[in-house]
């Protein structure tokens, strides 16, 4: 008997809950300015069949995925050198842990004066958002290849280019995936988080993505029905892209999946 049903009823439970508990507590408080469930489920409706809200997310994942593409291009490879070598990671590594606690939202005002409001200056933020999870995981992850195999690789002859290839990346890819899948829900929160404090239309002239939607019902027409409606699709897309991750890391690490 396929059990999937019974699991993903299980899992429905506590949303439902929440929700009943959320129209009673509208109901009892009396008229409010509160966002009510019945009145989120109709703006969303609004948003979905007028294509506003698809569109946004859309151009919010599309500049997701070129930042976390260009931080993965960058922090792999940096993070496999500094992990297999002493001295690039003593000259490197002052540099990231200086940088890493400055939060992305935080290098936003350069952003947006070098690059402007568009989507350069967002794939910018998602790429530097991203790059350090990406690279600390794989510096830990090169680093703790058992000296067994290195050893063994040396007395079989493999040159260094060889013994990466062959070693310490197939070892080091848990901890890369781990990094990858940390990297992706930053990059997610970043440009969220960008695009409501840039507040104004940026990219191609469609939309500034679902940040900038959430800035506009908040701050000329104060539509909380539809500011809870976007922050619902943020939470469903930010699982939907950790879903995705995952799903990736197991077929290419079959091993790994559970």
């Amino acid at each position: 008997m396929n059990a999937r049903p019974f699991d993903f009823a299980r899992g429905a439970l506590l949303p439902i809950a929440l929700v009943t508990l959320w129209q009673a507590w509208v109901m009892l408080a009396g008229p409010s300015r509160a966002p009510v469930p019945t009145r989120v489920a109709l703006a969303a409706w609004d948003l979905v069949a007028s294509n506003e809200l698809p569109m946004a997310l859309l151009q919010s994942v599309g500049r997701v995925f070129g930042g976390f593409a260009v931080a993965a291009a960058l922090a792999v490879p940096l993070g496999l050198a500094m992990g297999t070598s002493a001295r690039v990671e003593r000259a490197l590594d002052p540099l990231v842990e200086s940088f890493r606690p400055i939060a992305a939202i935080a290098i936003l005002p350069l952003a947006i004066l070098w690059l402007g409001t568009g989507t350069a200056a967002a794939v910018a933020i998602v790429a530097y958002a991203a790059f350090f999870p990406i690279v600390i995981n794989t510096v830990a992850g090169a680093q703790r290849v058992p000296a067994t195999l290195l050893r063994a690789a040396a007395t079989m002859g493999l040159g260094r280019a060889a013994t990466l290839r062959t070693v310490v990346i197939p070892s080091a890819l848990p901890s890369i995936g781990t990094g990858l899948r940390i990297g992706m829900g930053v990059a997610w929160t970043a440009i969220v988080a960008a695009e409501l404090a840039v507040g104004a239309k940026a990219g191609g002239g469609g939309s500034g993505g679902v940040g900038q939607m959430m800035f506009v019902y908040y701050a000329y027409s104060i539509e909380l029905n539809r500011i809870v409606v976007c922050m619902i699709a943020v939470g469903l897309v930010a699982f939907a892209l950790d879903r995705l991750i995952r799903g990736a890391l197991a077929f290419a690490m079959p091993w790994t999946a559970r």
